[in-house]
């Protein structure tokens, strides 16, 4: 799969950007807490992170792709530690942590048995995990859509042997993985997000870089435009139109 587009990401995901906001509400940082920020994209909510824990604490950002991790250091102050890492395998020693934070991330990554273990390694004793990601039926309207597409002659031939690069977990399933990492008091849930846009425009605009990236690297460029006004045409007959039906899986977590 291709890298991110970083600079478009950072343009059209104001709505990941709102949700992440609640999950920093949640977090609650205090001065001189020293948060890691997995899957930090291009940096705009680790900023936020940033200036609530202030010039006593410590913020290290994390993020496995190199685009977002290269707009991240262009975007974000230079005391921010910015690296290179996919959440599983973290540049960090044990216990050098009070909180994890991460919002829209966890769904990309697919072992979260070892995603939660390597967590409660960095973090230190009473440390907390704070997260949000996509889950239980996240998107599955839009996704279900684009295995029908996928399967019909004009762009079948691109997609075999697709498997799908995203890991939507569960409520008992995530909050197993935790208690088995070690972690205490797991609080897990799923919340429904839909999200609409204004018109067709915006819409494709949107899921272009953000939803449907693993559809587009398979196909050529001369075959990306139908592939995108189809979906786009299904999604203005949605009531309400041009709406995506998110699924946000909450996380908060404790290490003993």
């Amino acid at each position: 799969m291709s890298d991110w587009d970083a600079a478009r990401y950072h343009q059209v995901s104001d709505p990941q950007r709102a949700w992440g906001r609640r999950v920093l509400d949640r977090l609650s940082p205090a001065t001189g807490e020293r948060i890691v920020d997995i899957g930090c994209g291009t940096g705009r909510l680790t900023a936020d992170l940033h200036a609530l824990v202030g010039a006593s604490g410590r913020v290290t950002a994390a993020d496995r792709s190199w685009t977002m991790v290269t707009e991240a250091r262009r975007y974000l102050p230079a005391d921010v530690s910015v690296v290179q890492a996919n959440g599983t395998e973290m540049p960090l020693r044990s216990g050098s942590c009070d909180a994890v934070f991460s919002t829209a991330t966890f769904h990309w990554i697919p072992d979260h048995a070892t995603l939660f273990a390597e967590i409660h390694r960095i973090l230190r004793p009473g440390g907390r995990l704070v997260a949000q990601a996509g889950g239980g039926r996240n998107l599955e309207r839009l996704y279900t859509r684009t295995a029908v597409l996928s399967a019909e002659p004009e762009f079948s031939g691109f997609f075999t042997g697709w498997q799908d690069p995203w890991t939507f977990a569960g409520v008992a399933d995530t909050r197993d993985r935790l208690t088995r990492a070690g972690f205490i008091d797991p609080d897990v849930s799923l919340e429904s997000t839909p999200t609409g846009f204004p018109g067709a425009e915006q819409y494709a605009e949107f899921v272009k870089p953000v939803c449907l990236r693993p559809h587009l690297d398979r196909l050529p460029e001369s075959k990306r435009g139908a592939f995108i006004e189809r979906l786009t045409r299904m999604a203005a007959a949605d009531e309400p139109s041009f709406t995506l039906d998110y699924w946000r899986l909450n996380i908060d977590a404790r290490k003993p």
